[in-house]
């Protein structure tokens, strides 16, 4: 899910962007591109797979350091740095040679780019001809592909199949498990699923990185849920039981006490979302919402009258 443009241009932030305005802007435009909010608009869904890639580099301290020194042949860095630190290794594996003349006609180094990652690697090695490079130890790159759950799924985990295009345009179909507690932005890494190394190297890793689909009911923060709860307003003033719908499904029987104000939140503990890769649940919390009775009958109205002038008695 590579783009050619600025990972910085693409979520509109300055070079020197901190952790905290990077994770803003690209939840700003997350929220505005998601493909849920967009459906059957292409531009949006690329859009969305563009910043998506962006975070996932700038989000991340050691990538967004190579990025901002190799710019977009940062990931192949990895690659040559694989192949450095096996240069030496020996060991009953079968190598190959190449010079860096070889390098040259594989990748291209004049202008920079991969040769020229490979160029500077002969140079620190100080091997400019017939380097040695054990290169069936250098993995193949990652793979990264944007997947979106609902709140349900994130809840209880779930599945998805992925077809795959392999470099020769062959499509290759995978299963592969998303966890419970699931968030914004989790990278999920799926093993050996990536691209096949270089002259015959181990496949690099997939990674699914997760969006959640905005929820009608629910809203998410950390492992809690807040949930706006409509409460007639007799059973604000005088107390009562309201029931409330909860993510994993079914209601439970929550006690409001008397002269609930507006806004209160009430917790109830255990309620929210899994913890991801632990045990325990974050809390739900229901927000009272006071609805106010329409349609009056006229006893309804002569008892607010009467409620009137003895509140405006008690305050004199």
């Amino acid at each position: 899910m590579a783009t050619k443009r600025d990972y910085y241009d693409v979520l509109g932030v300055k070079r020197n962007a901190t952790d905290k305005e990077i994770r803003q802007a690209y939840r700003r435009l997350a929220r505005k591109y998601h493909p849920d909010l967009n459906p059957n608009d292409a531009q949006a869904e690329e859009r969305f797979k563009e910043i998506s890639a962006a975070y996932e580099v700038l989000s991340d301290k050691e990538k967004r350091s190579k990025y901002d020194r190799y710019g977009a042949d940062w990931a192949r860095v990895e690659q040559a740095e694989a192949a450095r630190a096996a240069a030496g290794a020996g060991g009953g594996f079968y190598t190959r040679t190449y010079d860096a003349s070889d390098f040259e006609d594989l990748f291209g180094h004049t202008g920079g780019g991969f040769g020229s990652v490979f160029e500077d690697l002969f140079r620190r090695t100080g091997r400019t001809e017939g380097a040695r490079i054990h290169m069936e130890h250098v993995p193949g790159q990652d793979i990264e592909q944007p997947v979106t759950v609902t709140l349900e799924e994130a809840y209880s985990g779930t599945t998805r199949v992925l077809t795959l295009m392999s470099q020769e345009g062959t499509p290759r179909r995978i299963e592969v498990k998303i966890p419970a507690g699931v968030r914004e932005g989790s990278r999920v890494r799926v093993a050996a699923e990536g691209s096949p190394g270089p002259f015959g190297g181990p496949r690099g890793d997939l990674y699914l990185i997760v969006s959640i689909a905005p929820h009608k009911v629910f809203q998410r923060d950390g492992d809690d849920l807040t949930i706006k709860l409509p409460v007639p307003l007799h059973i604000a003033m005088l107390g009562g039981e309201v029931e409330v719908p909860t993510i994993k499904g079914g209601k439970l029987a929550l006690a409001i006490p008397p002269e609930t104000q507006n806004g209160r939140r009430i917790r109830l503990r255990g309620q929210g979302m899994p913890h991801l890769g632990g045990s325990g649940h974050g809390d739900l919390y229901a927000e009272v919402n006071v609805v106010l009775p329409t349609h009056l009958s006229d006893e309804e109205q002569q008892l607010f009258r009467r409620l009137a002038e003895l509140r405006t008695r008690a305050a004199t």
